[in-house]
């Protein structure tokens, strides 16, 4: 088409962040503004039905923006990075073919880094990922997290001792490679040019805050009803989508683990804990361009942002 840029020369925007400050509407009004499309790199959003528990945006919170990768799994299937990592970079040359920018948003910081900077991922191994799983149904998460410790201090730091799914794929990426883990995570190298990341700023204590209030809101809004119609659906077979904050957590409760408030609390504190988490993973990243939750000219900030090719 006359006059449209070739898709080199469209930039690829990412908003990140932690849970809770803002991300989403920033991506919708800086794809507004940028004529662009979301692409959406939650791993949770990724499931049809996990709407409340994941703060997924509605229509009409997506204000007639097209948006990639949402509803696209089964709550019973796995979503691995390599998968996503495929459909993602799928979806961006889509949109840059187009003239169109895409706009990447979400919380998820290894998903994230997998679309946008150069990883190639180790191969895997049946017998041995089988063989680890089922030392995991057998010893407990927490017993093969210490076996990565011990092989792998680095990778085991980053990684909580209650992630089954991530300790074995370590423990499976090291015995098949010889290497550490974290020697196959992604050199900050962008793969394709004109990227550029927005960080999305706001203060511990309010983040805290703004986490607190927004389970609440989906406790309010029917999150136990969701995870009760998922439940019927497959999800305690999902290996991914139980796993997620919230719906671990209901799913507890559901089976008389605690009660519906310690269901709650233990959300917010599980989500508290995960937000430190992703703060700390993109204040490593030095291309980052941080503006504040609260900063009225946000927007415009970001823009000149894209606009300088940082």
């Amino acid at each position: 088409m006359r006059g449209m840029p070739p898709p080199s020369l469209v930039p690829v925007v990412a908003v990140v962040g932690a849970t809770a400050v803002g991300k989403s509407d920033l991506a919708v009004e800086l794809a507004l503004r940028l004529g662009g499309e979301v692409v959406n790199t939650d791993a949770m959003q990724l499931y049809r039905g996990m709407d409340i528990g994941t703060a997924k945006l509605d229509v009409e919170g997506r204000r007639g923006v097209p948006h990639h990768l949402l509803d696209v799994l089964d709550v019973t299937e796995t979503a691995t990075v390599a998968e996503f990592q495929r459909r993602a970079r799928y979806a961006i040359a889509d949109c840059r073919g187009r003239g169109v920018v895409p706009v990447l948003v979400g919380g998820s910081a290894l998903y994230t880094r997998a679309v946008l900077d150069r990883f190639e991922f180790p191969g895997t191994d049946e017998s041995l990922r089988s063989r680890l799983e089922s030392e995991l149904a057998e010893s407990g998460a927490p017993v093969l997290h210490r076996r990565l410790a011990e092989v792998d201090p680095r990778a085991a730091a980053h990684i909580l001792p209650s992630n089954g799914r991530r300790v074995v794929r370590a423990l499976e990426v090291v015995e098949l490679t010889g290497q550490p883990f974290t020697a196959s995570l992604p050199e900050r190298e962008y793969v394709e040019s004109g990227t550029v990341q927005v960080g999305v700023d706001c203060p511990r204590p309010v983040v805290h805050q703004r986490i607190a209030d927004r389970v609440r809101r989906m406790w309010e809004a029917g999150l136990v009803d969701e995870v009760r119609r998922l439940e019927a659906q497959g999800l305690r077979r999902g290996r991914t989508a139980s796993r997620a904050l919230g719906y671990q957590q209901v799913l507890a409760h559901l089976v008389g683990e605690g009660t519906e408030q310690e269901a709650l609390e233990a959300t917010v504190t599980g989500t508290r804990r995960f937000a430190r988490r992703q703060d700390a993973w993109f204040r490593k990243d030095p291309r980052i361009a941080w503006v504040a939750w609260d900063d009225r000219d946000r927007v415009e900030s970001a823009l000149s942002v894209i606009a300088q090719g940082r």
